[in-house]
């Protein structure tokens, strides 16, 4: 058995499983699960939304570790279920190292893509809905659509500008939501600025980051509880002061 092969395939599925967003303990239990289904007793996995850490001791005595770092990520149920199904069908059946290895490297091959115009739609629509929940009219709807579809053009392209720092980014599209949402107002195009707001301002809460943090906490996972707790402050934080920007920037012009 290769050790030092079998741990990279294990790290390899940890990494895609928390790439696409899992929860710490789906993370280490089935790189834990897996590993044991090889034949190795009692491997060490530990598990924070921004690095993997996988320790194993071979029959012979031999101690060996890998690390893996988690870059920035959201979340992908479609790769989620991937990683599910495969780590399952490994445990279950146990290919040869390299079948297995082969498999995990395939896991993003044929991902559905969509284009920009379909992520725009989805941009526009969800703050439309969101806009008519909260109690505004048909002309404040319309505009919520066209504000998220502005919005959503920042988000997509001004990654390239903002690059990986998601607070700026955040703030940035933050106070572009408020700014349009109070101009369309102003222009006799809407009729409540709050509502649009609002509405405009739900495509960057982040729902599911909370989630996962007080899941994890009340599952133990302290550390990584309160980090993703953290990443949400910073974020409704960063909302907070763009749509103030906005505000302010709409009102002095």
């Amino acid at each position: 058995m290769d050790y030092d092969k079998l741990l990279d395939m294990a790290t390899d599925m940890g990494y895609q499983l928390m790439y696409s967003g899992a929860e710490i303990y789906r993370v280490e239990e089935s790189i834990f699960r897996l590993l044991l289904a090889y034949g190795l007793n009692e491997p060490q996995v530990f598990a924070i939304p921004n690095a993997i850490i996988v320790s194993v001791t071979t029959p012979e005595g031999h101690a060996i570790t890998r690390m893996r770092r988690i870059p920035s990520h959201g979340t992908d149920i479609e790769l989620l279920e991937r990683c599910n199904s495969l780590c399952r069908q490994l445990c279950s059946q146990v290919p040869p190292l390299d079948e297995a290895q082969q498999s995990v490297s395939t896991l993003v091959r044929d991902l559905p893509q969509y284009s920009p115009s379909q992520v725009l739609m989805g941009y526009g629509l969800a703050p439309a809905f969101f806009t008519a929940m909260f109690g505004g009219s048909m002309r404040d709807t319309l505009c919520a659509l066209i504000c998220g579809v502005i919005v959503g053009v920042c988000q997509i392209y001004g990654g390239r500008l903002l690059g990986a720092n998601g607070f700026f980014r955040t703030v940035v599209c933050s106070a572009v939501a408020a700014l349009t949402s109070y101009w369309t107002v102003q222009l006799g195009l809407g009729d409540n600025v709050d509502s649009i707001i609002i509405g405009v301002l739900m495509l960057l809460v982040p729902g599911v980051a909370l989630t996962n943090a007080m899941r994890e906490i009340m599952a133990g996972d302290i550390v990584s509880g309160l980090s993703r707790t953290a990443e949400a402050i910073l974020v409704a934080s960063a909302i907070a002061l763009g749509a103030a920007l906005g505000l302010g920037a709409g009102q002095l012009f």
